[in-house]
């Protein structure tokens, strides 16, 4: 889907020469301790913005993680076939920003409700997942998604996974810093995937 959305957009972003570049990697003072959080929403352009605007953020990759096949490309991740889950692995100093407050980012800018899918991507490929990086981290997300659960918010049941992390696949060059890189392509996916609107519908205004 999203390979045919962009297709139908190249034209416009031919025209388009101003392409913005990447934000500057923040200064990370020496001996600074950083830490590593994967998450799976749905297009993982979409996740790299979400928590490249976070205060604390050191940098993004998109990449795949939970497959059975070691450095997967993204046909064979998108059609399904090698068990990957498009993913976006944050490089964050906790001393800024800590794990409790990715999560706080990550829940509204996924739909936790449905299952195998993420607005205009279907399929298992796209589902919503957490990927913790050892026990406090888990503990954490499993806090998190409990107190999502009992505050009554939604009157369905929350289907996004909490799955050990594992081994991690950063993605094509192409695909780091996408919404940067190609805005006008981007945005025409973000519209037309209809992500902005369910993310309302389900959260309220941003």
């Amino acid at each position: 889907m999203r390979t045919l959305l962009i297709g139908a957009v190249a034209i416009l972003s031919l025209a388009c020469s101003g392409d913005s570049e990447g934000q500057p990697t923040p200064p990370v003072a020496a001996g600074t301790a950083l830490d590593t959080a994967t998450f799976a929403g749905g297009c993982f352009w979409c996740v790299e913005e979400a928590f490249d605007e976070v205060e604390g953020v050191i940098s993004t990759t998109s990449g795949y993680m939970g497959g059975q096949t070691s450095n997967p490309s993204y046909e064979e991740v998108s059609s399904g076939g090698s068990g990957h889950v498009e993913v976006v692995q944050v490089v964050f100093d906790p001393d800024i920003v800590g794990y409790d407050e990715l999560l706080d980012v990550f829940w509204p800018n996924i739909d936790p409700l449905t299952r195998n899918r993420q607005f205009c991507d279907a399929g298992p490929q796209y589902r919503a997942v957490i990927f913790p990086a050892g026990s406090d981290q888990r503990q954490l997300a499993e806090s998190s998604k409990a107190a999502l659960e009992r505050s009554g918010r939604f009157d369905q049941p929350i289907v996004t996974e909490i799955t050990p992390a594992s081994a991690f696949y950063p993605a094509e060059e192409y695909h780091q810093d996408y919404y940067q890189k190609n805005p006008v392509r981007y945005r025409f996916y973000k519209f037309t995937c209809g992500r902005a609107q369910r993310l309302a519908d389900l959260w309220g205004p941003s």
